[in-house]
């Protein structure tokens, strides 16, 4: 499957990455893309840099967390087919494959993709 388009929320605070994957989904829906990736990043344990405390990020990880429920919102439902996980090779479980619905179909009705 080739990703004919990424977007990269890491890092990002939560209102400006739900508006980009907002906008990013609609342009490639529209742009007639399929197969697309999503980069959350992992939201794992501190870095080297930051001594591993439990509470000390609890805001680590939200992007994981919130991307699937986003995609699952009735305004990107309309585009979204389905999602997985990324292979390692673009970023595991820091990212997701998402597959969108072909443009020329008609909504509704019993015609599935």
């Amino acid at each position: 499957m080739a990703i004919e388009a990424r977007l990269d929320l890491h890092g990002m605070y939560q209102s400006e990455a739900h508006s980009r994957l907002r906008s990013f989904v609609a342009e490639c829906h529209r742009r007639g893309f399929r197969n697309v990736l999503v980069i959350t990043g992992k939201g794992g344990a501190a870095s080297a840099h930051e001594p591993f405390d439990i509470g000390a990020r609890p805001d680590r990880g939200v992007l994981k967390r919130n991307v699937p429920l986003w995609l699952a919102e009735p305004d990107l439902r309309v585009f979204v087919v389905g999602f997985a996980p990324a292979h390692s090779r673009h970023g595991g479980e820091g990212a997701l494959y998402i597959q969108l619905r072909n443009r020329d179909r008609k909504r509704g009705g019993t015609e599935t993709d």
